[in-house]
């Protein structure tokens, strides 16, 4: 529960925005050195406790062990985030949905990322819960492997989520196990791939717009 995610440190290339380069493309080898924040340690501040100390007495009293759910607590900017298992990604929502201390009602959606270099989790959900009876904010994370993309759906707990997940579904590939409907929401029924994935081609494939193409991106004008 306390230990650090792996892979806290990478390197994302081919973003906009490190300076010194000259290259405004988007392409040409731009590199950012990423860390991302590690586990934090008690006391986390705040009602940061309070709120993790009832969710594990709230695991507990369906005789789950508290470590096998949560993975780790991070706090960050002000921020609390719980990185849960998504074999109890469900039990997790209910709890902190309907226990009285905690009572975060509302589920504002869920987004995709996609960390190609963190082998065995490249896949996170991630759910920012908000609760309107105690004014608190938090973010849960599940994660999955490119070899198994499947979350469990919160549609059961949260009805809201239907959509979110659907366009997750679509633009990342993560499968919600659960859902209703499963089916893409932005792109056409037929679309090979999921395109908001690091692996998706950045161009050089065909359009559904009076057949144009999109060059490659090494092709690209770079406004040197």
């Amino acid at each position: 529960m306390s230990g650090t995610p792996p892979d806290d440190n990478f390197v994302a290339r081919g973003l906009f925005g490190p300076t010194g380069t000259g290259d405004t493309s988007g392409f040409g080898g731009l590199a950012s050195s990423i860390a991302l924040p590690g586990a934090a340690e008690r006391p986390y501040g705040g009602w940061f406790d309070e709120v993790v100390d009832d969710l594990i007495a709230g695991l507990r009293a369906r005789s789950i062990e508290p470590d096998a759910a949560l993975v780790s607590v991070v706090v960050d900017r002000g921020e609390l985030a719980l990185t849960i298992a998504r074999e109890h990604l469900l039990t997790v929502a209910a709890i902190l949905r309907d226990q009285p201390s905690l009572r975060f009602e509302l589920c504002l959606g869920v987004s995709g990322v996609h960390y190609p270099e963190q082998t065995d989790r490249e896949l996170h959900a991630v759910i920012p819960l908000r609760s309107i009876t105690h004014n608190r904010l938090l973010r849960l994370e599940t994660t999955a492997p490119d070899s198994d993309p499947r979350v469990p759906s919160l549609t059961s707990v949260y009805p809201t989520n239907d959509w979110h997940e659907r366009e997750t579904y679509d633009f990342f590939g993560i499968i919600f196990v659960g859902h209703p409907s499963l089916t893409r929401i932005e792109m056409p029924d037929d679309w090979d791939g999921h395109p908001q994935r690091k692996d998706y081609p950045l161009g050089g494939i065909d359009i559904e717009y009076k057949g144009a193409r999109v060059p490659p991106p090494d092709q690209r004008r770079s406004y040197r």
